[in-house]
């Protein structure tokens, strides 16, 4: 019965976001993957397709992160795994060093501790005057390091609570969490 009411929940949602994008609903973006090899992911469109403005319906589905909920199909697909390192748009994994590009013999993932630490990314990009300098001097030099440091510490129990705070967004310092397991 559980397995009914969440997929019909798929698609009530669905439904609402084609109604509300005026489109087919879905967002495909490419991405690099694992081994720096790309591939689309895919979410639930936020915009509407004629005013290309994020919608009220756009704001909740970003904001629960059910955007993310057709990423389902690249699991699937064996492109993504649950926790991991977001997948990048090509120009960043491409320009990691050689120590960091570990990060990219992973898997990415739907949610990761980066992904906890910026979970207001948008909302902070938007207080920049330079939101993309921002970006490339602070948020991505700084996942590198989260990334990083997750892909050499990295166990089942650790990406058990990385879920538990995906989906139950309590508040969660990243920083700290790292600090108290890298002695």
């Amino acid at each position: 019965m559980g397995i009914l009411l969440f997929v019909l929940g798929l698609v009530l949602c669905y439904g609402i976001t084609i109604l509300d994008t005026q489109s087919n609903g879905i967002f495909k973006q490419e991405r690099i993957g694992r081994l720096g090899k790309p591939f689309w992911i895919y979410k639930l469109r936020t915009l509407h397709a004629r005013t290309q403005k994020i919608s009220l319906w756009g704001h909740l589905l970003r904001k629960t992160k059910l955007d993310e909920i057709p990423q389902l199909i690249n699991i699937v697909k064996g492109e993504m795994t649950l926790v991991g390192p977001r997948p990048d748009i090509a120009g960043y994994a491409d320009t990691l060093d050689e120590s960091d590009s570990l990060i990219v013999t992973l898997l990415p993932g739907i949610t990761g501790l980066a992904s906890l630490k910026y979970r207001n990314e948008e909302q902070l990009l938007a207080q920049q005057l330079d939101p993309l300098a921002y970006n490339d001097s602070v948020i991505w030099p700084d996942k590198v390091r989260i990334n990083k440091w997750y892909a050499l510490n990295r166990t089942f129990l650790m990406d058990v609570l990385i879920l538990f705070y995906t989906i139950f967004p309590f508040h969660f310092d990243v920083d700290a969490f790292i600090e108290k397991y890298s002695g």
